[in-house]
């Protein structure tokens, strides 16, 4: 600067650049390092943000199953002890698919947002929520192990508010919640991190599965017994999958009997497992599980098959009844799959009847229509079966093409026993016979019942009176006989057979 002023000799011009390089290259670090330290910022917020999102539930805000069960984890490696315990709530929506069917799916994510935010809401302070995947939800509350009420009460609070309606577009949304509870003290190991909190959760779930079993919209607390019923659920699960590989569900037999010449006239083919590890199993106990799991069209069809083998070796003015699973008549192609098995095993089709329950109609009278008709076309009798147990009415009665009625056998077995029951009998024969639609009764258990039917009409009916449901080879006995097995061989039936058989009731239209 002296220099500049004149006051001075000049510097060295070595040192002068060599100055003000350094100047510039400590002002180029400066905004280096502020340029870095930007980015690392920037860096580290994105990176709290990937885990937050890794660890939340985006639609709900909650924990989802990965964090969550390491959270559980460390919670019972540090917090458990004989003045605390976790208790793990396992809650999951009832017929949430039908929100979503009805609705929308927009509705169904604000039903979810909706309950998540109740649930919170009454959650205490120190406890956990997570949306574990569709509807299904489970916190974790700590609480003192000699005062389980507390528990009990929460989860009747988180219920009754679920179940508030949930305003969507101006619409309300009704939804119900069924909870199962399980206490980290119901573990043997608590010191195991995500290992003891998958074994908490897992006891939490079977408890909510079993909530649902028996009715929906309540809770339990796990036990035992719960574990072991749905161990045996999954064998048998796999057992019936295994069965009906290897053929061991079979056709047995129900006689029925026109009441008043006593002359057997039909058969009603009833399932049983001959299962090598249960025994023989009835339909009641494999039939709702092969529902559930998506396996009954096959088993049906598979026992159908059979009973057309069979039938053919009886006499052929001998019906064959079949029970439908109200399964088989959502598909839309169930009509044409059992005319298709008609055709293949050569069996007359006017000697089938097809039974079907009054629950059947309100779930898509349209397609059950359609059906029956189909199948009445190509001379196929359908039945109405369990009469009085539904809610079908009169006007569905008129318009769909029923063959029979059948009447329920919790009418027909307390007969006696009740004024009403007989007074209830007799009026459904009486509207039969308005329809004109013959009454088949189930559950002839005594000659009481017997000569109680024979006063109401011309009816049939079948029951343990006649005999215990049989195998084929004792229907061929009891046939023998009588003298009622096949006179001829049915091998050279053919589709003509079928046309001949709508002709001669009066049919003339081909399925659809």
């Amino acid at each position: 600067m002296r220099s500049w002023i004149h006051s001075a000799p000049s510097p060295d011009l070595i040192l002068t650049n060599a100055l003000l390089l350094n100047i510039a290259l400590i002002l180029l670090g400066w905004n280096r390092l502020k340029a870095l330290n930007s980015e690392l910022e920037t860096r580290r917020r994105s990176e709290e943000e990937a885990r937050k999102l890794a660890d939340l539930d985006h639609l709900t805000g909650c924990y989802n199953r990965r964090s969550f069960t390491a959270a559980l984890g460390h919670l019972l490696t540090d917090g458990v002890g004989n003045e605390r315990a976790l208790a793990a709530i396992a809650l999951d929506l009832d017929n949430f698919k039908q929100v979503n069917d009805l609705n929308g799916h927009q509705a169904g994510d604000e039903v979810l947002r909706s309950t998540a935010a109740r649930i919170l809401k009454l959650l205490p302070e120190g406890a956990l929520l997570a949306r574990l995947g569709g509807d299904e939800f489970v916190c974790v509350v700590p609480y003192h192990p000699q005062v389980p009420d507390r528990i009990d009460q929460l989860a009747t609070r988180i219920i009754e508010q679920v179940a508030s309606p949930v305003l969507h577009e101006g619409s309300a949304v009704d939804v119900t919640m069924s909870v199962g509870i399980a206490s980290s003290i119901q573990i043997e190991d608590t010191n195991l991190g995500e290992l003891s909190a998958q074994r908490l959760m897992h006891k939490a779930d079977i408890a909510m599965y079993h909530a649902k079993k028996q009715g929906k919209n309540r809770f339990y607390w796990f036990e035992m017994p719960m574990e072991n019923e749905l161990r045996f659920r999954n064998e048998l699960e796999a057992g019936i999958r295994r069965g009906i590989a290897l053929g061991e569900f079979k056709p047995y037999y129900e006689q029925q009997v026109d009441l008043e010449s006593g002359q057997l006239v039909g058969f009603e083919m009833l399932a049983r497992w001959e299962s090598p590890e249960l025994g023989l199993v009835g339909p009641d106990i494999f039939i709702p599980i092969a529902e559930e799991i998506g396996v009954i069209g096959e088993l049906s069809e598979r026992l159908i098959a059979q009973a057309f083998e069979d039938a053919k070796e009886w006499d052929s003015e001998i019906s064959l009844s079949v029970n439908i699973s109200p399964v088989q008549m959502r598909d839309p192609w169930f009509a044409q799959k059992l005319l298709k098995l008609l055709v293949k095993h050569r069996f007359p089709a006017n000697r089938l009847d097809i039974e079907i329950t009054e629950s059947c109609l309100h779930e898509n009278i349209g397609m059950v229509r359609s059906m029956i008709t189909s199948l009445r076309n190509q001379g196929v009798q359908v039945s109405l079966d369990d009469f009085g147990t539904g809610y079908s009415s009169l006007s569905q009665l008129r318009s769909l093409p029923f063959d029979r009625l059948k009447i329920d056998r919790s009418f027909i077995s307390e007969l006696k026993e009740s004024d009403n029951r007989g007074k209830l009998v007799d009026a459904i024969i009486s509207m039969g016979d308005g329809l004109k639609l013959p009454i088949t009764a189930e559950g002839v258990e005594n000659e009481a019942v017997l000569e109680a039917l024979k006063g109401m009409g011309k009816l049939k009916g079948q029951g343990y009176h006649y005999g215990r449901p049989e195998p084929a080879d004792k229907v061929i006995e009891r046939l023998a006989a009588q003298d009622r097995l096949a006179k001829t061989s049915l091998e050279n039936v053919t589709e003509v057979d079928f046309k001949a058989a709508d002709e001669k009731r009066g049919g003339g239209k081909k399925a659809g």
